[in-house]
């Protein structure tokens, strides 16, 4: 099992290093008062060539949108982390607890990970605290896209916050 994920974002280097130790370049960051946007290319990877994500610090939660190569493709539309994001005048932080939700608009969410949070926890990688708090976070999120009809932009128009997407 692996310790939560971390991942870093400079807004002035215009770089985001992966939770491997990998810096990579961003296209675009943009700042808004309820999160961070990023978009960039994902070199080296087979499934997808480009990705697209929020971080949403009061939510406790990153959205991102993959670009699939053809015959990649999910069945997915957005992809959300549970975690920990931190913001910063110059660097934004994040740190992944383990949950995922997979979104499917207007069809259905599904709260995926749940054996590696548990395992976090057991073998002392995640605080117990955390690993709490990242299961009313999905619990929440899950209940809100419910509430919307699994529809991420009519939940968070609720709570203030507008996403926009690149669409590379």
């Amino acid at each position: 099992m692996h310790p939560p994920k971390r991942e870093t974002f400079d807004l002035v280097a215009r770089t985001n290093t992966d939770p491997k130790g990998i810096v990579r370049d961003v296209d675009v960051f943009t700042v808004h008062p309820w999160g961070l946007y990023m978009a960039r290319p994902t070199p080296g990877r087979a499934q997808f060539g480009y990705l697209e994500s929020w971080l949403l610090p009061d939510l406790n939660l990153r959205v991102t949108v993959f670009h699939f190569y053809p015959g990649h493709e999910r069945e997915q539309d957005f992809y959300l982390d549970v975690g920990v994001y931190t913001s910063g005048p110059r660097v934004w932080s994040g740190e992944d607890h383990y949950l995922d939700l997979v979104l499917r608009t207007g069809r259905g969410v599904d709260v995926t990970d749940v054996d590696e949070l548990v395992t976090a926890v057991r073998e002392g990688l995640l605080d117990p605290g955390d690993a709490e708090r990242a299961i009313h976070t999905a619990v929440h999120t899950t209940e809100a896209l419910a509430r919307h009809g699994y529809d991420l932009d009519q939940w968070l128009a609720t709570v203030g916050i507008t996403l926009t997407w690149r669409g590379a």
